[in-house]
């Protein structure tokens, strides 16, 4: 049994569900695995500054204790300005968060490519592109997305 796909959704730039006829598209197992990964708002860790100026970690009470909380610390940008220490600090957060894959043997390697990219609407986003490599060396199709709004 597969489980259900999570999918790009560029227009909202977020993830989310597709409907296979009346039924939730399965079967990209991996590619919701990335998404999820990168795209769920992993919990602020001790010193970590929340952009709102609230104490709100955020994150899922269900990684309490977790050797590997789900999502990553990307949300922790919002209001970051585009910077190359603001691009260093997404690597940090995208590396962090797929770690897992590697740790569990989901995926023998994978390559990260952060760049900055200008959106349609003129503003700056981080482009993430990762290809992963196979236990026995063949590459996946390559994953890519668009994440933020960055002057």
């Amino acid at each position: 049994m597969t489980d259900t796909s999570t999918v790009w959704d560029v227009a909202n730039a977020r993830g989310d569900w597709a409907l296979s006829g009346v039924m939730l598209q399965t079967g990209q197992d991996l590619q919701s695995a990335y998404l999820i990964s990168v795209f769920s708002d992993r919990t602020a860790q001790p010193g970590d500054v929340i952009p709102d100026g609230t104490n709100d970690a955020r994150g899922w009470i269900g990684d309490a204790g977790q050797k590997y909380p789900i999502g990553s610390r990307l949300w922790l940008l919002d209001r970051a300005i585009k910077s190359q220490q603001t691009m260093n600090r997404a690597r940090t957060y995208v590396t962090e968060a797929v770690q897992w894959l590697l740790d569990d043997g989901v995926v023998a390697k994978h390559d990260i490519t952060l760049a900055w990219v200008q959106t349609a609407k003129g503003t700056w986003g981080i482009g993430i592109w990762i290809q992963a490599y196979r236990p026995d060396g063949k590459k996946f199709p390559q994953f890519n997305w668009v994440w933020g709004q960055f002057q």
